[in-house]
C-alpha cells in the first residue's frame, strides 16, 4: 500500500483551528443565549483566561524543544503568541465597548486607580511590540541577539497577567496561583539552561525561514 503523505502544513491549520475553538465556542454560545446571567462576565473570563494561556504556551515551546529534541514546536510559537495578543484584544474590547460604553475618561480613572486593570493594561502594552516584531523580517531587522532580548518581554507580560487575574479574584484565588506556578516553573526552566549552556556555545533560536512558517 502507498502511504500517502501528510502535507507540512497540515498539522500548523489544525493547530490553527484549534486555538480559534474558544471564540467560536463564545460565539455560538451567544447566538444561542446560553452566556449565562452575566454574558459580559463571561466573555470577559474566557478571553482573558485563554490570552494567559496562550502566553504561558508560547513561553513553553522553548522548554519542551530544549528537553525533547522536537525542534519543529518553534513553528507554532509565533501563531501562539499572535493568538494569546488576540485574545489579549478581544478582553480589552469586552472591557472597552461592553462593559465601559467608550467611556474613555472612566476607563483611564480605572486604569490609574484599580491596580489589577493596571497590571491588565501595563501587560497588553508590552505586547504590541512583540506582536509587530513577531516576523521573519523584523528578527533580520533587528538581528537575533536583539530580537531575543526584546521577547524576553513575554515573561514579563505573562507575570503582569497572572499578577491581573490574582488581583480581580476576590475569592478564589486557586486559578491565578496554578497559573502563577505554571510560570515560576517556565522561568525556572529558563534560568536552569541559561546556567547549564556550555560556555561559547550558541544558543538555539529561531530561523527566520521557520518563523515565516
Amino acid at each position: 500500500m502507498t502511504r500517502v503523505p501528510v502535507p507540512v502544513r497540515l498539522p500548523k491549520r489544525i493547530a490553527f483551528l484549534a486555538c480559534l475553538a474558544p471564540v467560536a465556542l463564545l460565539v455560538a454560545q451567544a447566538s444561542l443565549g446560553q452566556l449565562g446571567a452575566n454574558p459580559i462576565d463571561k466573555v470577559t473570563d474566557v478571553t482573558g483566561t485563554w490570552t494567559l494561556r496562550f502566553l504561558l504556551l508560547t513561553l513553553a515551546v522553548t522548554p519542551l524543544r530544549r528537553l525533547t529534541g522536537w525542534n519543529a514546536a518553534v513553528r507554532y510559537r509565533r501563531m501562539l503568541g499572535l493568538f494569546a495578543f488576540f485574545y489579549g484584544c478581544l478582553h480589552l474590547l469586552t472591557y472597552v465597548v461592553l462593559d465601559q460604553f467608550f467611556a474613555f475618561d472612566e476607563i483611564v480613572k480605572d486604569v490609574a486607580k484599580r491596580p489589577f486593570i493596571t497590571a491588565g493594561a501595563t501587560g497588553l502594552l508590552l505586547m504590541i511590540p512583540l506582536a509587530i516584531t513577531s516576523t521573519a523580517g523584523w528578527m533580520r531587522r533587528l538581528g537575533g541577539r536583539r530580537w531575543q532580548q526584546l521577547h524576553r518581554l513575554a515573561y514579563v507580560v505573562a507575570v503582569a497577567g497572572v499578577v491581573h487575574y490574582y488581583w480581580l479574584v476576590k475569592a478564589d484565588t486557586s486559578r491565578p496561583v496554578r497559573y502563577g506556578l505554571v510560570l515560576a516553573v517556565l522561568l525556572a526552566a529558563r534560568l536552569w539552561f541559561a546556567r547549564t549552556a556550555v560556555p561559547g556555545t550558541r544558543r538555539p533560536g529561531p530561523a527566520p525561514a521557520e518563523l515565516a512558517r
